[in-house]
């Protein structure tokens, strides 16, 4: 079901659309809500997707005024929930929020004026304040974002965050969605086709606040994380869109995360899946194709 407000005029189009996927956070989505509609730039549309909540998340997001666009699907994922806004959204830049974060005021105003002093670029990010069960903290180094060619560094880690990014609609054209395959690092794998073609600026002002330690958190629900990742390097390897010495890159992470995988597969008893996994990862260690 898609509801949108009475102010929703035909034949205006906002500069950017603001997708905020959601599910079973009705304590925190009212929050993330209002920091986007609390924004010093008011030119976008706020859609706001939730992906089957069974809480209160329909009770609070009724309580928002008449700018929220309000999208319920049956639970799908994240991937599938953020694509949904895609489909739904009208404007040529794109920004995503995640509805357990927050974006200081400035944070469209900021970006919005990046893209217009630089109309070459596709995608930008910006700084981030971490908390972590209510506490600030410090990011890692490991966790420095990069600015530019940001394809080799991410390969380890996702750099980039669905928060702080706004992007270019066409871009999506160009290396598509979001996985919905994937039940997890669903936004790894966008970043890495993305960066793969495209570099990602880096705004430093920390304009968004990202909350984590919440028990629903994909990184914790979800377990062996590293098998979506060896899938996400699988695809862009088989992509055909790589530079020899990104592909070279891409197997030598391959192997790594593979035999990670695997050896902790063996651990749990997971004899045939874990043995799969150490043969993947020894076929990109020696370079060869798969």
């Amino acid at each position: 079901m898609d509801t949108r407000g009475s102010e929703d005029k035909a034949g205006t189009t906002p500069l950017v659309s603001v997708i905020i996927p959601t599910y079973n956070r009705a304590d925190l989505v009212r929050r993330a809500v209002d920091s986007v509609l609390a924004q010093t730039f008011s030119d976008f549309e706020l859609i706001v997707v939730d992906d089957g909540s069974t809480d209160r998340t329909q009770e609070v997001l009724a309580a928002v005024d008449d700018r929220l666009v309000l999208i319920t699907q049956p639970r799908a994922g994240v991937g599938a929930a953020r694509n949904r806004g895609l489909r739904a959204a009208r404007s040529p830049l794109i920004a995503f929020l995640d509805s357990d974060d927050y974006w200081r005021p400035e944070k469209l105003a900021v970006q919005v004026g990046f893209f217009e002093e630089n109309p070459e670029i596709m995608i930008c990010q910006t700084e981030e304040v971490w908390y972590r069960r209510g506490f600030r903290v410090n990011p890692r180094t490991k966790h420095r974002k990069p600015s530019g060619d940001v394809f080799l560094p991410s390969l380890k880690l996702c750099l980039i965050s669905p928060s702080a990014v706004m992007m270019r609609r066409a871009l999506f054209d160009q290396v598509g969605r979001f996985d919905e395959s994937l039940p997890a690092c669903e936004d790894y794998d966008l970043w890495l086709r993305v960066a793969a073609e495209y570099p990602v600026y880096l705004v430093d002002r920390p304009l968004v606040v990202k909350t984590g330690g919440h028990p629903d958190q994909l990184s914790r629900t979800v377990t062996g994380l590293d098998k979506y990742r060896v899938q996400a390097l699988l695809k862009i390897l088989e992509s055909g869109r790589l530079r020899p010495d990104q592909a070279q890159a891409v197997r030598a992470e391959l192997a790594c995360k593979a035999r990670i995988y695997g050896r902790g597969c063996l651990k749990r008893g997971r004899i045939e899946e874990g043995q799969k996994y150490l043969r993947l990862a020894a076929v990109h260690d020696s370079g060869e194709e798969s």
